[in-house]
């Protein structure tokens, strides 16, 4: 998967007069940054997630179980611009390395590998700010 943004100049998403740091606006989708899972439907079991930042600005990525009837991006925000992690399977946030660190650095990649049942997942970037600005994905998981 591959994680990327318009750089330290970028204001926010376009249709929202936002800010990166999740700042004022509504509405989901994409926007200055993205997420873009590939392939975007993988076989239930052992799943390893590799991630390439090729955007100016440090990511991460955390698998969390996407909720029937939602749809990727319409997770709340709260205050610090930031979802809720709870029930997260996994992430990658290491520059070089596997699972949890303080975040992927440009150019860097990271790795997780974590164990998924058939569903549906959202992949997120959890900096603040960053999931409102469009950094989110799907994956599905089948039998």
């Amino acid at each position: 998967m591959t994680v990327g943004d318009m750089g330290p100049g970028m204001r926010g998403r376009p249709d929202d007069g936002g800010s990166p740091d999740g700042g004022p606006g509504g509405g989901h989708g994409i926007g200055m940054m993205r997420l873009r899972a590939t392939p975007s439907t993988v076989p239930a079991g052992v799943v390893s997630l590799r991630v390439v930042n090729a955007g100016a600005l440090t990511h991460e990525v955390v698998v969390l179980p996407l909720p029937a009837r939602q749809a990727a991006g319409e997770r709340p925000t709260g205050a610090d611009g930031r979802v809720d992690e709870a029930g997260s399977l996994g992430e990658a946030s290491r520059s070089c390395g596997a699972g949890a660190g303080d975040g992927v650095a440009p150019g860097a990649m990271a790795w997780t590998t974590v164990t998924l049942q058939p569903g549906h997942y959202e992949l997120v970037c959890n900096f603040p700010g960053h999931y409102r600005a469009g950094m989110y994905a799907e994956l599905d998981v089948t039998r």
